[in-house]
């Protein structure tokens, strides 16, 4: 559960792309992320509603989750599922912060896979995704979104995930939609809404 939910929180923040992509031009691709770092620069706290869709093949249905997601710069990051059932996770101070359904539990993220995942996630509001070592990165686009392109590095972190795409709508630097791959082939598809850029957060979003 812990697993699904962190590689699932690779996101931060709306719509499918529904034309072919293209990949950008080397030009095209260097403006673009000179562009979002500089803005999201600015990005203090984010908060969102999203909506998670995970596609496994031994399952006939999709599983689709709600809830909220949180950010403070510069590394505090909650995520709350709300339906169909409730379950908490926070990251903060190095540990992971675990409320399942009234059961809290920490784990140490230092030195973990759950490290690297939450140095994304922060990363994709400062646009310093980009430049981690851990991921090679292409840029694609099409008529309504740009896209990063996220494929990790390392034999540790392959074993998880295949691939990350991270899409900005045009004209927006804050990512509104995330599709992982897993190694397995699982794919987990999460679109954000009603993002707030920069508003007060309740330091008890990032308790439990």
């Amino acid at each position: 559960m812990i697993k699904n939910i962190a590689f699932g929180a690779f996101l931060l923040i709306s719509g499918f792309i529904s034309a072919q992509m293209t990949a950008m031009s080397g030009a095209e691709a260097k403006a673009f992320v000179t562009k979002v770092s500089s803005e999201t620069r600015e990005i203090k706290t984010l908060q969102s509603d999203f909506t998670q869709t995970k596609k496994m093949d031994f399952l006939d249905k999709n599983i689709v989750t709600y809830g909220k997601m949180s950010l403070k710069s510069p590394n505090m990051l909650s995520w709350k599922y709300t339906k169909p059932y409730q379950y908490s996770i926070v990251f903060k101070d190095s540990k992971i912060f675990i409320n399942d359904q009234g059961k809290k539990s920490s784990v140490d993220a230092k030195s973990k896979t759950f490290e690297k995942i939450n140095k994304l996630i922060v990363g994709s509001s400062n646009g310093k995704m980009f430049s981690d070592p851990e991921f090679t990165v292409t840029y694609y686009k099409n008529g309504n979104f740009n896209v990063a392109k996220f494929i990790p590095k390392s034999a540790q972190l392959l074993k998880y995930i295949k691939q990350i795409e991270l899409h900005f709508p045009k004209n927006q630097s804050t990512v509104s939609q995330v599709n992982m791959t897993e190694a397995s082939g699982d794919t987990t598809n999460i679109v954000f809404k009603n993002t707030k850029i920069n508003a007060a957060i309740a330091a008890s979003e990032f308790s439990l």
